[in-house]
This record gives C-alpha cells, sequence and structure tokens, in this order.
C-alpha cells in the first residue's frame, strides 16, 4: 500500500506493549517490514462474537500500520490438536470433545469449524493471514524444537510425557510475576488436577504420550513414543517456520497471556538463546451482562447469528471500533442497535455524495495526518470514527470527501463507499411515492412507540396496495417495490 509512504509516515506509530507495560513506539527489527504472529483458533466450537472482536483489533492494528507505510507479513495458526480443556495442560482435549459431542472424526471437526470460523472472519472485513497453518501439518518441527531442548537440558521426560523444566529460567513470569502467578492455575485452585509427573507447578507439556484417554484420535510417532504435542509448542514452531527465529509483534486476547504467551517465550527463547519477539499485543475482552463471554455458557452467539438477526456484520465491527482495544467492551442488543441506526446513517449520508471536481489536496492532507495520528497512537478507533464524521461534515467538496472515506476506510474497512452504492443502485422511484414511503414509515414507527398496533397495521396495509413491501429488521425498516 502506497497511500503514506516516504515523508507521510507517521513520525511515530505507538501501541501498549503487554512485556514492558507501557505504550511504546514501534521500531521493527528490518526498516519497514513487519512480521507478525498471531494465535488463532481451536477449531472445536464456532467462534463467538467476543473470539471475532480480538481478531478485529488485530486487523485494524495490520491495516493501521500498512496505512502508515509499513509492509506486514502476517502469520496464524490453526489448532487442530493438543489443546486441553484447562490452559494449564489438564483435562479433557478440546477437539476429542467436539468430535465426540457431534459425532464426526476429529478432522471432520476441525474443516467444519475452521470454514465457519473464516466465514465470520471474513464477514466483519478482515484481510486474511498472509499464512494459516493447522498445528497437524507440522510434527516433525515440534519434534526438533523438543528434541533440542532436552539437549540444552530445558526439559525432561517424566511418566512418559515430556515436560519443559520452568526452573532453569532466570525469570519465568516475563509479563508480570504478580498476574501471572495470580492465574497460575495447577497446584493452586482446588479445581484444576495436579499432574503429578511434574518437578514444577509451572512447568508445562511439550509433548504427552501417556494420555488418559485412550481414544486420543491424533496421534504421531516420536522418540518418546506415541503420543501428541501440547498446546504452547505450535505456536512457537509455527512462527519459526514461516517467519524465521525473530517476529516484531505477537497477538492474542488477554487471556493468551498466561500461560500461553509466558510459556511460548520459556520455550522459544531456550531453544533459539535470543530474544524472540520485541512487541506483544493484546486485546480486552467482550463480556455481556453476565460477564466474559464463553463457550462454556452454552449457546454460542456468532457473527453468523447477529447476520441471521438482520445485523450487517460490519456494524459489529463499527460497535468494535467505537471503543479502545485495551478496555473490556460490554455488548448487548440495545448497544448494537443503536450503531446499527449510525451505520445506516453513515451510508445515507455517503451515498450522497457525488464526483463534483477534483480533491482538495490540502484538506485531504489535513485529515489524512489527523486520521493517521489516531490510528498511530496506540490505535485510538474511536477517534478515527470521529475524524471520519469530521471529514463528511467538513467545509469541502465531496469529491474530497468520497476521497477521505475510501481512504479511511482502508484502515476502518467498513465498506460505507459499497454499501452507498448499493444504495444508489436501488430502483428509481416517484418523488412523490418516495415521499409518501419515507412518511408512512416514520407514521408507523410512531404508530408501535404508542403501541397502536392496529394502526401500524394498516399503515404497511396502505404501503402494500402502493406496491411497496416493508421489513423490520434489527438495522431498521427495509422496503422494496413489489
Amino acid at each position: 500500500m502506497d497511500l503514506l509512504r516516504g515523508d507521510k509516515m507517521a513520525a511515530k506509530f505507538e501501541f501498549y506493549n503487554t512485556l514492558s507495560r507501557k505504550v511504546e513506539e514501534f521500531v521493527p527489527r528490518e526498516g519497514k517490514k513487519v512480521s507478525m504472529y498471531t494465535c488463532g483458533p481451536t477449531v472445536y466450537h464456532y467462534a463467538h462474537i467476543g473470539n471475532i472482536r480480538t481478531y478485529i483489533m488485530q486487523d485494524v492494528l495490520i491495516k493501521s500500520l500498512m496505512y502508515a507505510g509499513y509492509d506486514v507479513k502476517r502469520v496464524m495458526n490453526i489448532t487442530d490438536v493438543g489443546h486441553l480443556s484447562s490452559d494449564a495442560d489438564t483435562g479433557e482435549d478440546k477437539m476429542l470433545a467436539g468430535a465426540k459431542r457431534e459425532h464426526k472424526t476429529v478432522m471432520e471437526v476441525a474443516k467444519f469449524y475452521t470454514d465457519a470460523f473464516f466465514k465470520d472472519f471474513d464477514a466483519v472485513g478482515n484481510k486474511r493471514p498472509d499464512v494459516v497453518e493447522p498445528a497437524t501439518n507440522c510434527i516433525p518441527e515440534f519434534i526438533h524444537m523438543i528434541e533440542v531442548l532436552l539437549e540444552k537440558g530445558f526439559a525432561y521426560v517424566a511418566g512418559g510425557n515430556v515436560y519443559f523444566d520452568t526452573s532453569k529460567l532466570d525469570d519465568y513470569y516475563v509479563f508480570s510475576s504478580a498476574v501471572e502467578k495470580e492465574q497460575l492455575a495447577v497446584g493452586v485452585r482446588d479445581d484444576v488436577e495436579e499432574d503429578t509427573n511434574k518437578k514444577n507447578k509451572t512447568d508445562f507439556v511439550l509433548w504427552f504420550t501417556k494420555s488418559k484417554f485412550e481414544d486420543q484420535a491424533l496421534k504421531w510417532d516420536s522418540p518418546w513414543g506415541v503420543g501428541y504435542p501440547g498446546w504452547h509448542i505450535e505456536c512457537s514452531c509455527i512462527s519459526m517456520k514461516h517467519l524465521g527465529e525473530y517476529i516484531d509483534i505477537h497477538c492474542g486476547g488477554v487471556d493468551n497471556i498466561f500461560p500461553h504467551h509466558t510459556n511460548e517465550i520459556a520455550q522459544s527463547e531456550s531453544f533459539l538463546g535470543h530474544k524472540w519477539c520485541n512487541y506483544w499485543f493484546h486485546s480486552n475482552h467482550l463480556n455481556d451482562k453476565s460477564g466474559k463471554m464463553s463457550k462454556s455458557k452454552g449457546a454460542v452467539l456468532t457473527v453468523s447469528v447477529l447476520k441471521e438477526k438482520g445485523y450487517d456484520p460490519l456494524v459489529y465491527r463499527l460497535f468494535c471500533l467505537n471503543s479502545h482495544y485495551r478496555k473490556p467492551l460490554e455488548f448487548s442488543f440495545d448497544a448494537l442497535d443503536n450503531v446499527a441506526a449510525a451505520y445506516n446513517k453513515l451510508v445515507k449520508r455517503v451515498a450522497e455524495l457525488k464526483e463534483d471536481g477534483p480533491v482538495d489536496e490540502a484538506v485531504k492532507k489535513e485529515f489524512e495526518e489527523r486520521f493517521l495520528e489516531a490510528v498511530s497512537g496506540d490505535l485510538n478507533t474511536s477517534m478515527a470514527v470521529t475524524i471520519l464524521y469530521d471529514a463528511l461534515k467538513a467545509d469541502t467538496n465531496d469529491a474530497t470527501k468520497l476521497y477521505l472515506v475510501n481512504s479511511f476506510d482502508k484502515v476502518l474497512s467498513l465498506d460505507l463507499a459499497g454499501h452507498a452504492a448499493a444504495l444508489s443502485d436501488g430502483p428509481d422511484v416517484d418523488p412523490e411515492l418516495l415521499a409518501f414511503i419515507e412518511d408512512a414509515i416514520e407514521r408507523r414507527k410512531e404508530a408501535k412507540k404508542a403501541k397502536d398496533f392496529a394502526k401500524a397495521d394498516a399503515i404497511r396495509d396502505e404501503l402494500m396496495q402502493k406496491g411497496v413491501e416493508i421489513k423490520d429488521t434489527r438495522e431498521g425498516v427495509k422496503w422494496n417495490l413489489i
């Protein structure tokens, strides 16, 4: 992308680095090239909208970096083996649980939920990663890393399994000892089964051979016997396979910080013998009134479900953009309704713009600099959306406004111009009929508000007699000629 390369590149691009616990200027290892790794889904169930919020904010980070002139290569894993129900290596294998639940093979479950994930991932305007790698593709890489860790004395075999020995590290708790120790599960919480093979409570499994699940579906030969990899090792190996020994940015949700990302750093830097990743980017939880979104609560609220309820998935993207990625965000349908109304107004406003001459270069420069400053300042997406509104209200011609809408959409990805074109390409309607339709819809809205449903139904019939069919959706009343 060449929109803002060269002298227009942001003086500083900053975001919060979980490793240093402060907002830092981002400086890649190689000029303007950025290597990025993001933890992908465990494909045993649908990704809920809280999971998708994390991927939306990662997408904004990538596109903001591109807007600022960087060249980003992003790698993502697909976890299709080895992730147990507790991140601390206890409980049931999530993939096996999914297969039992649906009476399918593990690979059938993995394929189905990978496809479902990317359907929702795409629907909210995300750019697909440059590389997507399932864990089951990389068994030789996992085995090689474990062999090296054993040779270097950072791992040991006990009870048939291979464990990483955290006591060999100067500082295992690299993100924040207080946070990580508080979250430490094994041997502290009564509801978690302790693994008696471990030398230290914080040790973690690199390779399972003595699984308590006799019907474990996926197993491979290894120097330590037939078994399967632990969850944490896959991200380290897949990252190194495609990005080499160094990465600039590693992304995930805040729930990945400990133990997953802590363990990734432990094994990666012990294997490599040097620092692995300089910047760690984490997005906060999406909550509902009962707390954090979770698959364990029962029904899973997905982007596809939102779509079935009448919401454009990009409305959910705008909902996320209106908040900051480091803040918890509370979801409700009332809040989403408000955002849907705002989105529809934006689309309508853009549809009204006409190509009316040359772009005003001075106004263009001013607004692009303001937008770049917002997204380069720890991804201030709510400010970026405000700047979009400001551009639409600016004292300039429509051509300049259209240019800025398209420019900003390289990051916001709300497809305002596309939706506006679809709106403009609707049926030609006599202005008198259009005025009648709009008045009738407004009168019906007031009647429903007053709980006069008989009147509301009469207005609907009135419209039908004029050849106009209306439909109530979460985004408001839609109509078409019949």
